[in-house]
């Protein structure tokens, strides 16, 4: 089957720890986040989570995915679906990479399938990297503000 993906990264300089903090901590996203505006659920594989959207350019989007991995400190990702399975699903992950120095790489990916996939044009998949983007760079300010506001 086919898949589509949306593939970004950034470094951030903060340790890998700040940055799991920041972004596990799901009810403080509406004050950073312009993209996952609302994420809802407990921190364990299995889990039904409940997720709110907001892409650049588009409406808000509230969809019920369920955790599909969630190693502490490292990686956090959910599979959701149009209506049924095999219509539309996407695999969103999280993955930290501790940087020399100190820093931290995240790795933000969505891997897309399913049959409407061919009728998903590419505005939409564009829509959603620009909004992967705007929450990287919003990741980014907030981890380094609040690793400049830590004690040394």
């Amino acid at each position: 089957m086919a898949t589509r993906s949306i593939a970004t990264e950034i470094d951030i300089a903060a340790s890998p720890e700040r940055v799991w903090q920041v972004l596990t901590d799901w009810r403080r996203y509406p004050e950073w986040n312009p993209f996952i505006v609302g994420l809802h659920g407990r921190h364990e594989a299995g889990a039904r989570l409940v997720a709110t959207l907001h892409p650049p350019g588009g409406r808000r989007l509230t969809f019920r995915p369920r955790l599909s991995e969630f190693s502490a400190g490292s990686l956090m990702a959910w599979r959701g679906k149009l209506l049924v399975a095999g219509l539309l699903d996407g695999e969103h992950r999280f993955r930290l990479e501790a940087l020399d120095g100190g820093g931290t790489r995240l790795h933000h990916v969505e891997d897309f399938s399913g049959l409407l996939l061919p009728l998903i044009g590419d505005g939409l998949l564009e829509r959603a990297r620009q909004g992967f983007l705007q929450m990287n760079q919003a990741l980014k300010r907030r981890c380094e503000a609040l690793a400049s506001q830590a004690p040394a």
